[in-house]
C-alpha cells in the first residue's frame, strides 16, 4: 500500500448529498451539527426541478442552455425560467451556507453530476439524449468544467478559510460504458463510450476546478480502475453493491481513498443502524481486503450508501450521527 495522503482527516464522515425536506437553512443545520469534520452543500429535490443533482449541475453549465421539456432537462436556444430557478436556488443556498458557516475552517464538500451521467440525462433539441452525439458530449464536458470552476470558487468566497472537496456523481457510468442507455423509443440503447473517451471527459473536470475530487457511483460494476487512472483522490461507493473485492483491493493498493456507504438510507430494519453496526461493515470490510488497520481510518470516510432524499427527516439526521460516530471508533482502534 501507498504513502499517499488524502485530503480530509482519520475518522471522518460525510453524507452522499441529497437529504428530505425542502428547508436549506434546516438541511445545513443538520449537516454542520451532525458532521462537523466533513460537511456538504445539502441537495433538496423535493424543491423541485433545478434542485435535484441534473437540475443542479445544469445550472451551472457555462454558454449550453438547458429547459425542462416534457419532465426532462433539454439543450434549450437560449436561457429561460428553469434555467434561472436552479441557478437561483444555488445562489440563496450558498447565501444561506456563508450565514451560517463563514468561520468553518475544514474541507467541505459539494457535488454535481459527471460529464458522463449528465450526458445520458440531458435531451438535444431534435431529441435523443447528449450521449448519441460525441462531439455535444465533448462540449458539455467543456461547459460543465468551466462551470464547475465558477462553483468551486463562489463556495471559496463564502467560506474563505475552508477548502473544498468536490464529488462528481456517477451513478450512470457503468451503464454508459456497456451501452445500456436506451434510446428515446425504448427500442435500442446507445453506442458504449470507450473507456478512454471517459477517463478524457472525467479528466477534463479533475484538471480544471483545481481541487481533489471523488467519483461516486452507487451502481454494481463500477470501474475503479478507470477512476484511479483519471487523477480522483477517492471514490464513494454503495459497500452492498460490491460483488468483485480483487479491483477495489487493487484501486485502494494503488492510494485511492474510500468514501465507503455504510448505511442504510432507508429504515428496512424498522430503525436507524447503530455507529457500532456502521463502523462493523466498513471494518468487515477492510480485513477482506486484507489491509492494516492503522490505516483505515487515514484512507475511509464513512458515509450512507446513497443519497438520503427518500428518508424521513429523523432517520436521515440519525444515519449522519451514526456515520460519524463510527468514524470516530474506527479512528480509536
Amino acid at each position: 500500500m501507498t504513502d499517499q495522503g488524502w485530503p480530509w482527516a482519520a475518522g471522518v464522515a460525510t453524507g452522499i448529498g441529497s437529504l428530505p425536506g425542502i428547508d436549506i437553512a434546516e438541511a445545513q443545520r443538520v449537516v454542520l451539527g451532525e458532521l462537523p469534520a466533513l460537511p456538504h452543500l445539502p441537495e433538496l429535490p423535493a424543491r423541485g426541478p433545478g434542485a435535484d443533482l441534473i437540475g443542479r449541475t445544469c445550472g451551472l453549465l457555462v454558454e449550453l442552455p438547458v429547459q425542462v421539456y416534457t419532465g426532462r432537462w433539454q439543450v434549450a436556444a437560449r436561457p429561460g425560467r428553469d434555467l434561472r430557478r436552479a441557478r437561483d436556488l444555488m445562489e440563496r443556498d450558498l447565501d444561506q451556507l456563508a450565514e451560517q458557516a463563514e468561520e468553518y475552517a475544514g474541507l467541505f464538500k459539494i457535488q454535481a453530476a459527471g460529464p458522463l451521467s449528465l450526458a445520458a440525462s440531458i435531451e438535444l433539441p431534435i431529441g435523443g439524449r447528449m450521449l448519441r452525439d460525441p462531439g455535444a458530449v465533448r462540449d458539455l464536458a467543456g461547459s460543465l468544467a468551466e462551470g464547475l470552476r465558477g462553483h468551486v470558487e463562489a463556495v471559496a468566497r463564502r467560506l474563505p478559510r475552508a477548502s473544498v472537496l468536490l464529488q462528481l456523481d456517477e451513478p450512470s457510468l457503468p451503464a454508459v460504458l456497456a451501452g445500456r442507455i436506451p434510446t428515446e423509443s425504448g427500442l435500442g440503447t446507445h453506442r458504449p463510450v470507450e473507456p478512454g473517451e471517459a477517463r478524457s471527459l472525467l479528466s477534463t473536470i479533475i484538471e480544471a476546478t483545481g481541487v481533489p475530487i471523488v467519483v461516486h457511483c452507487c451502481a454494481p460494476d463500477v470501474p475503479l480502475e478507470l477512476l484511479r487512472s483519471t487523477g480522483a483522490v477517492g471514490v464513494a461507493l454503495d459497500l452492498s453493491l460490491i460483488t468483485e473485492l480483487d479491483p477495489l483491493g487493487e484501486a485502494l493498493d494503488a492510494g485511492l481513498g474510500l468514501l465507503a456507504g455504510a448505511a442504510p438510507t432507508t429504515a428496512s430494519a424498522g430503525h436507524a443502524p447503530t455507529s457500532a453496526e456502521v463502523a462493523d461493515r466498513v471494518r468487515t470490510l477492510w480485513d477482506r481486503l486484507g489491509f492494516p488497520r492503522r490505516r483505515l481510518a487515514e484512507q475511509v470516510v464513512v458515509t450512507p450508501a446513497c443519497g438520503l432524499a427518500g428518508a424521513t427527516s429523523e432517520y436521515a439526521r440519525a444515519v449522519l450521527a451514526a456515520c460519524r460516530d463510527a468514524g470516530r471508533r474506527l479512528s480509536e482502534e
